[in-house]
């Protein structure tokens, strides 16, 4: 037995120069004073908003409880082993890159920064930059940088309101405005800055180019089709299996049991980010959780089985790591 419970998370926005003040299709009642770019969901120094564990950080609580929380399947017992955000493109992110887990070795850090991003909502025409133009070499890329013209160099696309994108560590990759993106990703927040538009903040050229690949496997996600469960009230939608997270889309209309975990797979902490609707999650002995859009829930990995309940319609993504060793997903431009 253990006395952790599921933990309703407390966001943190983080002003960027690129984001926004109308924060509305996911937070309707806050209103900043500054443009935010992020709003961290699960970082290190993201803290409880309910219960005993109120005010406490998910890093404290790992170094806690280990993998009563975080799951057999994490690398680390002590670290909580997913970082989720919202992300608020108002004008382009700067271009950037972040090392694969072989790269971050090599300069001492546990781990890369693979991730994938859910669009949750998208205006018509929004785009993303992912990875070179086929044919282009890195020595090429360079030579635009200093030229001031990276952006003709990169792979952009068209993203719409649905989709999952994956993001091998080493793509070189930047957001457009016009879009909200949920970010599921390894816990690391090693960037390196390539190009920034002329904002004076710092680039990176010399790490960034020595861990950015000419060639990846990051694209648009080929989808499964929706799952009907408990009849045909309730749909979830495979998003991404890759090696470092799972993330699947739930909407529900009525109650759904959710048990997770059996004997042939790892455990893993599960984290429910609310799209849309508000919900209670409960399970049995502790004080049900009451959630709404833009919050997040850390459900430990001693918790088996919980029940959602929606109130009206509830649209939710579930993030956790695989439980056994899966390929990466298959993907598109």
């Amino acid at each position: 037995m253990t006395d952790l419970y599921p933990l309703l998370m407390s966001p943190i926005f983080d002003p960027r120069p690129w984001g926004t003040r109308d924060l509305s299709p996911i937070y309707p009642h806050y209103r900043p004073a500054e443009k935010i770019g992020e709003s961290w969901l699960t970082g290190d120094h993201c803290k409880v908003a309910n219960g005993p564990r109120r005010g406490q950080s998910l890093a404290e609580l790992s170094t806690e409880y280990g993998r009563i929380l975080v799951g057999d399947a994490a690398r680390d017992a002590t670290r909580f082993p997913l970082l989720l955000k919202f992300l608020f493109p108002h004008e382009k992110l700067s271009v950037q890159v972040h090392p694969d887990d072989e790269a971050a070795r090599q300069i001492g850090e546990p781990h890369g920064k693979t991730e994938c991003w859910y669009v949750a909502h998208a205006k018509p025409g929004a785009q993303i930059a992912l990875g070179l133009k086929t044919g282009v070499t890195k020595a090429q890329f360079e030579k635009a940088i200093h030229e001031k013209q990276a952006e003709s160099l990169l792979n952009w696309i068209e993203v719409s309101c649905g989709e999952m994108i994956y993001v091998v560590g080493g793509t070189v990759h930047t957001l457009g405005s016009g879009a909200i993106i949920v970010e599921t990703q390894q816990q690391s927040d090693t960037t390196y800055r390539l190009y920034d538009y002329g904002r004076p903040r710092e680039l990176h050229l010399r790490e960034g180019l020595s861990v950015l690949k000419e060639q990846v496997r990051s694209g648009k996600v080929v989808r499964a089709a929706p799952q009907a469960m408990d009849g045909m009230k309730n749909r979830c939608s495979p998003l991404v299996v890759s090696p470092y997270f799972v993330v699947e889309l739930f909407e529900l209309k009525e109650s759904h049991e959710f048990r997770v975990g059996n004997e042939r797979t790892k455990s893993s902490v599960q984290i429910l980010t609310c799209l849309e609707g508000r919900g209670v999650l409960e399970t049995g002995g502790v004080e049900p959780t009451a959630f709404a859009k833009g919050d997040a829930v850390v459900v430990p990995a001693a918790t088996t089985e919980f029940r959602i309940r929606p109130q009206r319609e509830l649209e939710l993504l579930r993030s956790f790591l695989p439980g056994q060793d899966v390929p990466e997903p298959a993907t598109r431009l």
